[in-house]
């Protein structure tokens, strides 16, 4: 079953009286539960891609369908829900709060929403997460008090806090030594394992794209390849 839907979807940005042609006409389908890796040079479309997928950005033309929303017939009320309701990021940089330690960063997103309180099942969910990254000896530590991988595993429990369908990571591991990068891809695959979320990647790192099941290609804008593992 598909989940996000890009079809013939272009976008271009102005870049003083130039056109930069950043993604030229791109058809993509992703499955409910897929661990997919987008990947490419600098400049090949990944990133955009991602944002469009992110609903931080919309497509110049084309359509592009998350959960069955076109997201070009969506205005800013509709696109914050869906964004807050169905997807989870995970950044790079972190992006974590300095001032609030573990617990506090990652059951954060969800004082956003409509129903900003903390129930005792949503305490629930979080104290499970904290276990499933590894973090129970850590709920009380301040971000500068972690090393990378703790942080990028704060960054993952808060992606997936509100329970979103998709997670999408730019990077995930650029910040990581080796070793730690491939301890954070084990935990991702195991979780997309058993709950089934979907879990896209934006990245340069070959060892995101050996453990993903399906692997697209960018060059200059467009796919070169897209194909899944079985």
């Amino acid at each position: 079953m598909s989940i996000i839907n890009l079809s013939q979807v272009k976008k271009h940005y102005s870049l003083g009286k130039t056109t930069v042609e950043a993604v030229r006409g791109v058809d993509l389908t992703i499955e409910k539960g897929d661990f997919i890796s987008i990947a490419g040079p600098s400049g090949s479309g990944k990133s955009t891609i991602l944002n469009m997928i992110g609903l931080i950005d919309t497509p110049t033309e084309g359509e592009v369908t998350i959960a069955g929303e076109n997201i070009g017939k969506l205005d800013d009320t509709g696109l914050t829900r869906l964004r807050h309701e169905a997807i989870g990021f995970i950044f790079q940089s972190f992006n974590l709060i300095p001032v609030l330690n573990t617990r506090e960063n990652i059951e954060f997103p969800l004082l956003l929403g409509k129903n900003g309180k903390i129930t005792a099942e949503k305490r629930d969910w979080i104290d499970f997460l904290i276990e499933e990254v590894g973090l129970g000896d850590r709920v009380k530590n301040k971000p500068n008090e972690l090393s990378g991988g703790q942080r990028q595993r704060v960054a993952i429990a808060r992606a997936l806090v509100t329970k979103p369908m998709i997670v999408l990571a730019d990077e995930p591991t650029a910040n990581l030594d080796s070793n730690t990068g491939e301890a954070i891809l084990e935990l991702m695959k195991k979780i997309n394992k058993d709950s089934g979320t979907t879990f896209i990647f934006s990245t340069h790192d070959h060892k995101v794209v050996q453990i993903a099941d399906h692997v697209v290609r960018l060059l200059d804008g467009l796919i070169v390849e897209d194909s899944r593992r079985n």
